[in-house]
C-alpha cells in the first residue's frame, strides 16, 4: 500500500526564538516524504499538554530535546510503521495509548504532536488534496473565524503591564475570511497610531501583539 507509513525520523532544530525544539519527517511506502515542527510557546498552561524536554544544563540550558528525538525513531516509529497514513483518528489513539499519561508527559507531546502533523501531511500529499481536505473530508468548506493577538501582557511582553497574557480581536460579521484578515489588519495598525499618541511603548511582544 503506497500510503503505509515506511519510516519515521526527528531531529533537533531551532525554533524563532533560538530555542531547540523537535522536527518529524514521515516517509510512506509510495515515496511521498513530508515534516512538521513543533515550537513552544513562552508559558505553558496548568491544563496543557506537556513538551519532553531534556533537563541537561551542558546543552541550551537544559532544553534539548534529544529524549523526545529518540522516542520517535525508536517507541513511536515501532508502533506506527506499516500503519496506513490515512488513517488520522487510528494513528493519534495509537500515540494516546502508547504515551498512556493524560498530560503526555512520558513520550512528550512535542513527539506526539509531531508525528501526528507529519502523518497527516504525508497523507493529504499522497492523495493530492489540500491538508483541511484531508482531515475536513469533502464537505470542509467554511473557514474559521480567525482571532488574531493583538496586544500582549504577562510573561509575553518585557515590561509587565497586565496579568493578562493575550488581547484577541475575532472579525465577527466578515463577508469573507480575507475581509477579516483586512480588518484585523487595520485594527492592528490603527491601535499602534493610537498608543503612540497616548505615549505608550508600542515594541511587538512575543507572540506579534
Amino acid at each position: 500500500m503506497t500510503t503505509s507509513i515506511s519510516k519515521i525520523g526527528a531531529r533537533e532544530i531551532i525554533d524563532s526564538r533560538g530555542n531547540p525544539t523537535l522536527e518529524v519527517e514521515v516517509t510512506l511506502d509510495g515515496g511521498i516524504i513530508d515534516r512538521a515542527s513543533v515550537p513552544s510557546g513562552a508559558s505553558t498552561g496548568s491544563h496543557e499538554a506537556l513538551e519532553l524536554r531534556d533537563h541537561d544544563k551542558s546543552r541550551y540550558d537544559g532544553k534539548g530535546v534529544l529524549q523526545a528525538v529518540g522516542n520517535v525513531e525508536n517507541e513511536i516509529s515501532d508502533r506506527l510503521v506499516g500503519c496506513d497514513a490515512r488513517e488520522q483518528k487510528q494513528i493519534d489513539e495509537a500515540l494516546i495509548e502508547l504515551d498512556g499519561t493524560s498530560d503526555k508527559s512520558r513520550l512528550g507531546a512535542n513527539a506526539i504532536l509531531g508525528v501526528s502533523l507529519s502523518v497527516a501531511k504525508a497523507a493529504a500529499m499522497s492523495q493530492q488534496v489540500s491538508l483541511f481536505r484531508h482531515i475536513g473530508g469533502s464537505q470542509a468548506n467554511l473557514l474559521p473565524v480567525p482571532m488574531a493577538n493583538i496586544l500582549n501582557g504577562g510573561v509575553h511582553t518585557d515590561w509587565q503591564s497586565t496579568d493578562i497574557q493575550e488581547f484577541m480581536v475575532m472579525p465577527l460579521g466578515a463577508a469573507s475570511y480575507s475581509e477579516g484578515i483586512r480588518w484585523i489588519v487595520e485594527i492592528y495598525h490603527k491601535l499602534k497610531l493610537v498608543l503612540a499618541e497616548k505615549g505608550f511603548l508600542t515594541t511587538v511582544g512575543d507572540e506579534g501583539g
